[in-house]
C-alpha cells in the first residue's frame, strides 16, 4: 500500500538514508500549470534544518520533475501538466547512516522496528528506512500540486499548530488571523501563544525529550457534494490520510469529541438561507460535512500528533534475541515533529479534496451519459 487515492493517485518510494525519495503522481487533470517556485516553497517548509526547534539534518530537498510536464508553446513557455504519469525525485544528501550502527540490533520503544521485523523478517536499521516521516516529501510535493489544481476550483487548505504540550491557541479558528501561520517557527497563527510554544519546545529539546500536540485545519471555497454516502464518507477519507502520516494518533472534524458535552438542540446548524448549489447555516458545528458529504460550509478538522519516540536519552528495551539492553539513541531528531508537520497536513488533505473532487465529476459525466441514453 504504497498508493494513496483513487482517481488523483500518488504512489511514494524511498528510504531515509537511500539515494533519493521520490513519486509518481497519476491521474492529474492536464494543462495545469505547475508553479515550481511554489512546490519548492512547500518542501521547505517540510525540509529539515529549518528553525532550532526542528533536526539539525541539512537537507536542500530539491525536486527534480521527471516526466509528465511540458512547457507551453501558447502560455509564455509555463510549465503544464500534460496529463500522464508525474515522475519526481529528491535526492538525499545528507545521512548520518553510521550514527544508527549501534541500533542494527536494537528494538527502540515505540518505533516500527519491531512490527517491521516481524512483518518482514528484516528492516532498515538506518533511520527507520521506509518507516521515517522523510517519506513524506513525497507527500508535500503531490500535496502541492492538488493545491495548484485546488487553487483553479477556489478551494484552499490551510493548518497550523493549535497546541503544543497544554500550550493551546483559540480552538475557534474564525478568531484566528490565519495570515500569521508562517511568521513564526512554531507556525501557530497567535504569535504570543506561539512564542509560549516554542519556549515550550526548547526546554523539552534541552533535556533529550519531546512532546506533542495537536494540528488544526481548514478546507475553504470546497462546494456541496464531495464524499460517498456509506464507506467513501469525507470524513473517512480525511480520517484515513491523516492517519496515515507518521506520529498521528488520532482525527475529529467539526466539534469532534468537545461535541459530546452539548446537547442536540445545542450542536444542530440551523439552515438559514439557500440556493440551488449551497444552503447557509447559522453554524458550523458539523464541520462541513453532514452524512459523509460536504455542505459547501468550511471543514475543519484536528490531528493528535503523539511525542517523537526517538529521545536523547538511555532507555530500557530488548533486542532481536529478546535480550535486555539499553538503547542510547544518537542522530538529529526533532523534539516536536509539529511545526514541519504542518504542510504534510495540508498535502493530504489537498489530495484527499482534489480526489473527491475528481470523482463527483466522473460520477456527473456518467449520469450524463446515461440520461442522453435514455433520451435517446
Amino acid at each position: 500500500m504504497n498508493t494513496f487515492g483513487n482517481i488523483f493517485r500518488l504512489t511514494t518510494f524511498g528510504e531515509s538514508h537511500g539515494a533519493a525519495i521520490g513519486g509518481v503522481i497519476d491521474g492529474c487533470p492536464e494543462g495545469i500549470t505547475l508553479d515550481l517556485d511554489f512546490i519548492q516553497s512547500e518542501l521547505d517548509r517540510r525540509r529539515p534544518g529549518q528553525s532550532r526547534l526542528t533536526t539539525a539534518r541539512k537537507e536542500g530537498d530539491r525536486v527534480e520533475l521527471l516526466s509528465g510536464v511540458l512547457k507551453s508553446p501558447t502560455n509564455n513557455g509555463a510549465l503544464q501538466t500534460t496529463g500522464t504519469p508525474i515522475g519526481f525525485i529528491v535526492r538525499n544528501e545528507n545521512q548520518h547512516s553510521s550514527d544508527y550502527d549501534d541500533l542494527r540490533d536494537i528494538f527502540r520503544p515505540s518505533h516500527a522496528d519491531y512490527t517491521y521485523f516481524i512483518k518482514y523478517g528484516l528492516r532498515d536499521h538506518r533511520g527507520g528506512g521506509r518507516s521515517s516521516a522523510r517519506e513524506t516529501i513525497s507527500r508535500v510535493v503531490g500535496g502541492a500540486i492538488a493545491k495548484l489544481c485546488l487553487r483553479q476550483l477556489g478551494i484552499d487548505v490551510k493548518a497550523w499548530t493549535a497546541q503544543v504540550g497544554n500550550i493551546a491557541c483559540d480552538r475557534d479558528w474564525t478568531k484566528l488571523n490565519l495570515s500569521q501561520i508562517e511568521s513564526n517557527a512554531v507556525r501557530c497563527p497567535d504569535t504570543a501563544i506561539a512564542q509560549q510554544m516554542e519556549d515550550l519546545i526548547l526546554q523539552v529539546k534541552s533535556e533529550g525529550d519531546t512532546i506533542g500536540g495537536i494540528i488544526a485545519g481548514v478546507i475553504t471555497g470546497c462546494p456541496a457534494g464531495l464524499g460517498e454516502p456509506v464507506f467513501g464518507k469525507l470524513h473517512a477519507q480525511l480520517g484515513a490520510a491523516m492517519l496515515s502520516i507518521n506520529a498521528v494518533k488520532g482525527f475529529e472534524y467539526g466539534e469532534g469529541f468537545a461535541g459530546v458535552e452539548q446537547r442536540g438542540s445545542e450542536q444542530n446548524d440551523v439552515f438559514v438561507s439557500a440556493s440551488r448549489r449551497k444552503a447557509e447555516t447559522k453554524t458550523n458545528h458539523s464541520g462541513g460535512i453532514q452524512g459523509g458529504i460536504s455542505n459547501g460550509q468550511p471543514i475543519f478538522f484536528r490531528i493528535a500528533f503523539k511525542p517523537v519516540a526517538t529521545l536523547l536519552q538511555p532507555q530500557e528495551t530488548i533486542d532481536i534475541h529478546g535480550n535486555a539492553v539499553t538503547s542510547h539513541p544518537r542522530g538529529r531528531h526533532d523534539p516536536c515533529v509539529l511545526p514541519r508537520a504542518v504542510p504534510i497536513v495540508e498535502a493530504m488533505a489537498a489530495m484527499t479534496i482534489l480526489d473527491a473532487y475528481l470523482i463527483n465529476q466522473t460520477i456527473h459525466l456518467h449520469a450524463l451519459d446515461a440520461s442522453s441514453v435514455v433520451e435517446k
